[in-house]
């Protein structure tokens, strides 16, 4: 069995961001669902906030699907684009983590292809640390 325990260090992206390329978790706050009709109730802020953390990968340039640029962002897997808190977007990040290591691998975040079978046989068959 491998041990799973993991520390995560959260850094404040208002302070730093990550190396373009990077898979990170990213902390994201907004409101929830962001269409509801200002009718509904004027004093009241459009849907329910939230804040909750997605994997993502962070990048220094990325065209959208609409073809629009941006730059220093965050971008999920569906390829929505969140920018680093306080640069006005409806869902921004407030804090990025580095993804931890893949079970049993010292320093791996990804394995693709062939090496996949391999790493995960290591990480079925590694004893526990003390």
């Amino acid at each position: 069995m491998v041990k799973l325990d993991t520390m995560v260090t959260w850094v404040d992206a208002r302070d730093r961001l990550p190396r373009s390329g990077v898979p990170v978790a990213a902390a994201i706050t907004g409101r929830y669902p962001p269409d509801r009709d200002v009718e509904d109730d004027a004093d009241d802020p459009l849907g329910e906030e939230f804040w909750l953390v997605r994997p993502m990968y962070f990048t220094s340039l990325h065209f959208g699907a609409d073809g629009a640029e941006h730059t220093d962002c965050f971008v999920d897997s569906d390829g929505v684009v969140r920018l680093p808190y306080g640069l006005g977007s409806a869902e921004t990040v407030t804090h990025w983590a580095e993804l931890p290591t893949l079970p049993g691998e010292m320093t791996t975040r990804a394995v693709l292809g062939e090496g996949v079978q391999a790493a995960l046989r290591r990480a079925w068959s590694a004893e526990p640390r003390s």
